[in-house]
């Protein structure tokens, strides 16, 4: 007769290469569940070298470090059962695995069937394709091992269901975009339903470099209903019971993780707070304009590391409005941020002293301008050297789609909040930033955005609408239409044919920009490659 079993879901934020680290980490997560009356716990997709290692997977060293993590984890599986993602190599390939040990044996070993390579996976350039389930008879249980992807396919869930498994772990690496929760809750409990399988869904939580891993691990009863939530954004521990064919809950459920600004805004936080504190800087520093995109920066950089690792640098020029100037020091002061104002008038006319007889005849442009932001960008950077407190740039996604934004100026740093998040975003997550407690001046959210970089000079003076420029960006980089597309939607054909041109030419900024946090399911970076030099005619 079969025993009733207690398992625990451990959602983890495990950093990514530190191998040593990551299995102490589960060692100890294990003998606290074990303390807890679990007899099972589950860990996330790769927990042992942390999501996504990358190259990491190519060192040759990496067999040996994992094989030395897997030796202490499995003496710790005498008194629990520990089930963990970890790569393995065998006759010359290598496999993306789950494991499952207990009582110091594997006693069972999955290799994940499919590989995504879409979006930001890259996974067929490293591992090799399983094709056998793993069902693992364990105290009157059968237990199916699989790993992420596979469970948003058929096959290796009908695979494991005709190998009589009752209960499907599914360990998972699966990155945030809005509306993921929802899609990966509806998918198990369909499968839960047509098969007359409970699953527990296992995530990894944290940011990783442009990744934001959003955890909201659950667990779906046979019928499809779900019967534990953990947390989003945050590590936790949950426990269920498996008695009898059914799941209940020994742990109270976090609240549904829904798609709101809310979830956008904390994976914002999230993937600020983990880029710093992974990568050791002591705090960052940012320029506070008196706009909208560096307002909604600091917000976001003092609720992930908190006021006393924040540094608020005005640094106004003639262009600078008396509005601007009391806006951002308004900001600082409520927020309770380190704030100092440098004009950079002195090196700004120091430049065009020196650059007079080169300029001379020529006509004043954009070049005037830019210089004015790569002050400011040299004045950032001299500060991060000095404090080594990280810069964060403010450009949004609008921004950099259309190449607004100056080389060497305003994207001089090392990270990015906004990278991922258009202007009308920007609006939206400010608004609703002000309505938990009100930091960011009214002013900021009702002004026109301007650079400030020429007399009375706003924005939509060289950009359509933003409602109208988000709308064709997001048709052109997320949706992949065509301009003959964008155009029988009903935007003007000037206007489409306009922000394709500046999408498609500016390219050869974006590769040069800092990475910064991934949200939607097309940000610029791992999501989205493009060559700089082509030919591509964007008419069609």
């Amino acid at each position: 007769m079969s025993q009733s079993l207690v398992m625990a879901l451990a959602q983890q934020n495990f950093l990514v290469g530190d191998i040593a680290g990551n299995a102490q980490r589960i060692v100890e997560l294990s003998r606290q569940a074990q303390q807890q009356g679990a007899d099972l716990i589950v860990f996330s997709e790769l927990a042992l070298t942390g999501y996504p290692p990358e190259d990491l997977l190519l060192r040759p060293s990496l067999q040996t470090r994992v094989e030395q993590g897997l030796q202490q984890i499995a003496a710790a599986s005498q008194d629990i059962a520990i089930v963990l993602g970890f790569p393995w190599r065998e006759n010359g390939q290598l496999f993306n695995c789950a494991g499952f040990w207990h009582g110091g044996e594997c006693l069972g070993r999955y290799a994940k069937q499919c590989l995504p390579s879409y979006q930001v996976f890259d996974e067929h350039r490293y591992f090799s394709v399983g094709d056998q389930p793993c069902v693992i008879d364990w105290r009157g249980h059968k237990l199916a091992l699989t790993v992420c992807e596979d469970i948003w396919h058929e096959q290796p869930v009908a695979q494991a269901a005709a190998a009589g498994a009752d209960l499907i772990l599914n360990i998972n690496a699966s990155p945030f975009h809005q509306g993921k929760h929802s899609e990966r809750v509806n998918l198990l409990a369909s499968h839960a339903r047509r098969h007359n399988l409970s699953l527990l869904y296992v995530n990894q939580v944290g940011g990783q470099d442009e990744l934001v891993f959003d955890g909201a691990s659950f667990a779906i009863s046979a019928t499809g209903e779900p019967v534990l939530q953990l947390p989003a954004y945050a590590e936790a521990l949950g426990l269920v019971r498996w008695q009898q064919g059914q799941l209940s809950a020994l742990t109270d459920s976090a609240e549904a993780h829904t798609d709101t600004l809310g979830s956008l805004y904390q994976a914002l936080v999230c993937g600020v707070r983990d880029y710093v504190e992974k990568n050791r800087f002591p705090g960052v520093l940012l320029g506070l304009s008196g706009g909208i995109d560096s307002a909604l920066t600091l917000a976001i950089a003092v609720d992930a590391l908190g006021a006393e690792r924040v540094k608020a640098v005005m640094m106004p020029f003639a262009y600078t409005s008396d509005i601007s100037k009391a806006d951002a020091a308004e900001q600082a002061s409520i927020m309770g941020v380190e704030y100092s104002s440098i004009s950079i008038e002195p090196m700004y006319n120091a430049f065009m002293q020196q650059l007079a007889g080169e300029f001379a005849g020529l006509p004043v442009d954009t070049t005037e301008q830019n210089l004015q932001a790569r002050c400011r960008g040299v004045l950032l950077m001299a500060l991060s050297n000095k404090s080594g407190a990280m810069v964060l740039t403010t450009s949004n996604k609008s921004e950099s789609a259309v190449g607004y934004s100056t080389l060497y100026g305003d994207m001089a740093g090392g990270y990015c909040a906004l990278k991922d998040v258009y202007k009308t975003q920007v609006f939206a997550l400010a608004a609703y930033r002000n309505g938990l407690s009100p930091v960011i001046p009214q002013r900021v959210l009702e002004r026109p955005p301007s650079a400030e970089l020429a007399p009375d000079q706003k924005d939509e003076d060289n950009l359509p609408p933003y409602a109208v420029l988000d709308a064709i960006l997001a048709r052109y980089i997320e949706q992949d239409m065509s301009a003959d597309a964008i155009i029988a939607d009903g935007f003007a054909a000037e206007d489409v044919l306009r922000v394709i041109r500046l999408v498609d030419i500016n390219e050869y900024k974006r590769r040069q920009a800092p990475i910064g946090v991934r949200v939607s399911q097309r940000g610029f970076g791992r999501d989205r490659r493009y060559p700089v030099v082509n030919g591509w005619k964007a008419g069609i």
